[in-house]
């Protein structure tokens, strides 16, 4: 069985379905996103009905996700990304609450460990506080202050971690440290690329955006 893990989606549903054409996958094999799979891009339903429909496609939460839990709640304020896909979910969008409060921090699989944000070094895996996971903002504050080096120098983990969350390559292409660390976000939405990584073999897949989503809706509403 092969597994196709999927970098931040960002509500690009054309580019998921060419990503997922483009590794081959069969019947048995299995997909799963890596966070962000909804706000920003153009297509968040047709995703998350693709996530919810799909027997053999899972996901796990991102700090995207993480914010509509707790705008919902009243923690925070909603920002346009998310009042836009409560928009574009309408009567939908309960049901999609209830799907992302089911989404798991991380995924432990037999070849990798899957995480939206990052790992914070020289802490077991039980012990991660969700919000270093998740990659929110506050937590990144932390890890900054507290360490020297960014946290994926550390990493020294039984096996590698994929991560979305940021383009830690800074030009939208997939990143490689010490074969130990994947990280994925090739910022679709932005217009880069989406990217795959399929297990067993690590082999790194990629289709292009057709345009720069975000910056056409942000010069368009002129949002943040």
């Amino acid at each position: 069985m092969k597994q196709l893990i999927i970098g931040d989606i960002h509500g690009c549903h054309y580019e998921l379905q060419q990503l997922i054409e483009k590794a081959g996958l069969g019947d048995d094999d299995e997909i799963i996103a890596i966070g962000d799979l909804f706000d920003r891009g153009p297509k968040p339903v047709e995703v998350y009905k693709f996530f919810r429909d799909t027997p053999n496609a899972r996901a796990i939460m991102g700090n995207h996700e993480w914010k509509h839990i707790r705008a919902n709640h009243g923690d925070l304020p909603p920002r346009f990304s998310i009042l836009l896909t409560r928009w574009k979910f309408g009567d939908l969008y309960h049901e999609l609450l209830g799907y992302i409060q089911t989404l798991p921090t991380y995924i432990d699989l037999p070849d990798a460990l899957l995480v939206h944000g990052f790992i914070e070094p020289h802490i077991a895996l039980a012990e991660q506080k969700r919000q270093i996971m998740l990659g929110t903002t506050s937590a990144e504050v932390r890890l900054q202050q507290e360490y020297e080096a960014l946290w994926y120098t550390y990493y020294d983990g039984d096996k590698p971690v994929i991560v979305g969350h940021r383009d830690y390559s800074e030009a939208q292409q997939p990143f490689i440290y010490n074969d130990k660390v994947y990280g994925i976000d090739t910022r679709c939405v932005h217009g880069g690329a989406l990217t795959g990584i399929l297990l067993p073999d690590f082999e790194i897949i990629s289709v292009p955006a057709r345009r720069d989503y975000w910056g056409k809706i942000q010069r368009r509403h002129g949002a943040q």
